[in-house]
């Protein structure tokens, strides 16, 4: 048993092109170039799919990101973006790009339709079987997918979105009586709407778990996001949207070269054959059995890349206790899928030394059992339950709150870890409010409890789908919530074993 103490962990490294290391992505970036600079370099293939007006948009912000983004204020913590192919050693052929068009007049039709599951259903059907109609009768590989959008798809393509009311609006679906009934309309048309509903309303999660099966890589992108200058007339508006320009351009370029294959950083100081694993489980909401839920395992190895697997669909919510536990069946089954790819992607062949299971809630006995079971004779094991804690904060008497890697250590199991906080590198804090902790407690198996914090420290600097100096929570838990809706944005969605990047 330790005796409670404050410590300070260093802030983790990560590491960029020719071995060098930096604490800021953009900084290793700027300097050194990706980590895998030598080996994803030159042309890629990018697509575009929307209507005329968005794929221009998307053509003429790609044409931007080649050349320098900078601010017209100085701020050390939104630097300048070097331009795309100085960063990455990646460029675009912007009349190379493979377009599909998708009518504007079609987009505005479904638009129209008040009942939120047909206005999704059929937006992301336009978008997902010209896709696949492309993947299947044309000949040019495309690697990444941008999937431009008006902002009206983003806005009323939502949970519980409403459309303004209009004498056009096209009332189209089916009483909620009738939408699951096994009973057969008289009219065909009839029938054809019953899918609708077995999709959440949810114009990203739908697109992605429709696109799985295909293996298509997206990007969604608004037309805001990107042209608010052509879009917007009020010039204080603009103005304020313009300091977020720079942070624009390297999480867009970012995305690309990790979604087009490249690696753009790795974890400076992990220690070797270490695999951490994320639970992920998510409600069906769709069904009559509200116990039901689906199981994923979020994969990532040292070198930060990540894999997703699913699990089985079952009652593995309990309405009591608000959390979620699977069989031993199920948990063997899980874990071993997870581990053969391991030892496939390692380089000596070999199973990890050490899995960290992260979880928000415990592991029951039956479940950690089949953990056992599949680790038996390969690995070391670790169960680390990761949960938000509001129940206390730290202040201190200065400007700005406690630095970030503060971490209260309280027994040789439990820790509060502050993954927000001040950063001395861009002299500001991570988020706005005063930060919580999260805490950290080795529930099962044996392992130093600061190592394991410095372990999920580390863990919140591999989000490639951004590019900031850090997130507040893992990368193993950090999209769990999302990767758990898109594998339940639908009724039987097909998944195979699949890189992180097809989920985000």
């Amino acid at each position: 048993m330790i005796e409670s103490k404050l410590i300070h962990i260093p802030e983790p490294k990560l590491t960029f092109g020719f071995d060098q290391k930096m604490e800021d992505p953009r900084d290793g970036l700027t300097l050194f170039g990706a980590y895998s600079k030598n080996k994803h370099i030159g042309q890629i293939s990018v697509g575009i799919i929307g209507s005329k007006e968005q794929r221009e948009y998307v053509k003429s912000y790609l044409k931007r990101i080649h050349q320098p983004v900078i601010s017209e204020k100085t701020d050390v913590a939104r630097p300048y973006f070097p331009g795309l192919e100085a960063t990455f050693d990646i460029f675009i052929n912007i009349d190379a790009i493979q377009e599909v068009d998708v009518p504007r007049s079609k987009i505005d039709e479904f638009l129209k339709y008040t009942d939120g599951h047909q206005r999704v259903f059929n937006l992301t059907n336009l978008y997902a079987d010209k896709l696949t109609k492309y993947l299947n009768e044309e000949h040019i590989p495309v690697t990444v997918w941008f999937v431009a959008i008006p902002d009206e798809i983003y806005q009323f393509g939502r949970p519980k979105s409403k459309i303004p009311k209009a004498v056009d609006n096209k009332t189209v679906g089916l009483r909620k009586k009738d939408r699951s009934s096994n009973q057969q309309f008289l009219f065909e048309e009839l029938n054809d709407l019953k899918e609708a509903y077995e999709y959440e309303i949810n114009f990203h999660n739908q697109l992605k778990a429709k696109l799985l099966s295909e293996k298509v890589v997206t990007q969604i992108i608004r037309e805001s996001t990107i042209a608010y200058e052509t879009l917007w007339t009020d010039q204080e508006k603009i103005n304020y949207e313009k300091q977020f320009d720079t942070a624009k351009a390297w999480n867009i370029s970012t995305t690309l070269y990790y979604k087009s294959g490249g690696l753009p950083w790795k974890l400076g100081e992990v220690r070797k054959n270490v695999c951490y694993l994320g639970l992920v489980y998510k409600q069906i909401e769709l069904g009559e059995n509200r116990n039901n839920a689906c199981c994923a395992a979020q994969m990532f190895l040292d070198s930060g890349d990540g894999m997703v697997f699913r699990g089985n669909i079952g009652p593995w919510y309990n309405p009591k206790t608000k959390e979620f536990h699977i069989t031993k069946k199920d948990a063997y089954e899980l874990l071993s899928m997870s581990l053969e790819s391991f030892r496939e992607k390692s380089e000596t062949d070999e199973y990890p030394h050490e899995i960290f299971i992260h979880a928000k809630t415990g592991f029951d006995d039956e479940e950690w059992s089949g953990f056992c079971e599949a680790t038996e004779g390969k690995s070391k094991i670790i169960g680390v339950r990761i949960k938000d804690d509001n129940t206390f904060k730290l202040y201190r008497d200065f400007s700005y709150c406690v630095p970030r890697g503060t971490t209260l250590l309280v027994t040789d199991k439990l820790a509060y870890l502050w993954t927000k906080g001040y950063i001395p590198r861009i002299q500001t804090q991570l988020g706005l409010e005063t930060p919580n902790p999260i805490s950290v407690e080795v529930i099962r198996g044996e392992k130093d409890i600061e190592t394991v914090c410095k372990d999920i420290l580390a863990l919140t600097k591999l989000n490639y789908n951004a590019c900031i100096y850090a997130d507040g929570s893992p990368v193993t838990l950090r999209f769990a919530d999302s990767i758990g809706e898109v594998l339940t944005a639908g009724k039987d969605i097909k998944s195979e074993v699949l890189p992180f990047k097809h989920y985000v």
